[in-house]
């Protein structure tokens, strides 16, 4: 039996995905966590195989929680289950050690088969989100550019986000010009929704 744990903040979504993935005569689902700082305590008080996560979630995100359980518990083989088929988003959860990328409206009969084939050593990704992935490329931000649009997009002056970051307001200045520029955009508002949507944040 594939012990399963499910971590989603909707939980009609969660409870929905449960209960078509209960209908497979292998799976169970063990645990159910509603934001993203549950998952690892939950993997590892029930002894879980595979853990299903949503990126975007409460308390840390899914792309933060794979990574945490990947380091505390390398046998897990962590599935990122999202609505948001992004290519960066991809790219982010690979790294953080996910074995599998699918977006929600994937047929339940093909998470089940992703499941299994994960927890047999192989990557799934979905197919058309791989190509975008290879077709967008990197994310060109540095990872204090990347730090520094994230904070920025929460708001704050140059002078703020230097006293956050122990830096110069003239640095700050020059890595949110770097990260406009990157992405093309006019503004750090505009840098800020790029870098979003195309999953870099």
């Amino acid at each position: 039996m594939i012990r399963l744990l499910l971590a989603e903040d909707q939980s009609m979504v969660r409870e929905a995905l449960a209960a078509l993935l209960e209908l497979e005569d292998d799976l169970r689902v063990v645990a159910q966590a509603s934001r993203g700082d549950e998952v690892v305590p939950l993997a590892r008080e029930h002894d879980v195989d595979v853990a299903l996560l949503d990126i975007e979630m409460p308390g840390m995100s899914g792309l933060d929680a794979a990574a945490e359980l990947h380091t505390a518990l390398p046998g897990v083989r962590i599935v990122i289950l999202t609505t948001f088929g992004r290519p960066g988003y991809l790219r982010r959860a690979m790294e953080a050690g996910a074995a599998a990328f699918l977006v929600k409206d994937a047929p339940a009969a093909r998470l089940a088969e992703a499941v299994r084939r994960v927890l047999g050593g192989e990557r799934v990704i979905d197919p058309a989100l791989a190509a975008a992935a290879l077709a967008d490329g990197v994310s060109p931000l540095t990872d204090r550019e990347r730090e520094i649009l994230v904070r920025a997009d929460e708001g704050g002056t140059h002078a703020e986000l230097a006293r956050h970051f122990h830096l110069s307001q003239g640095t700050v200045r020059n890595h949110l010009s770097s990260a406009i520029r990157k992405t093309g955009a006019r503004n750090r508002a505009e840098a800020v929704r790029t870098a979003r949507e195309k999953g870099w944040l």
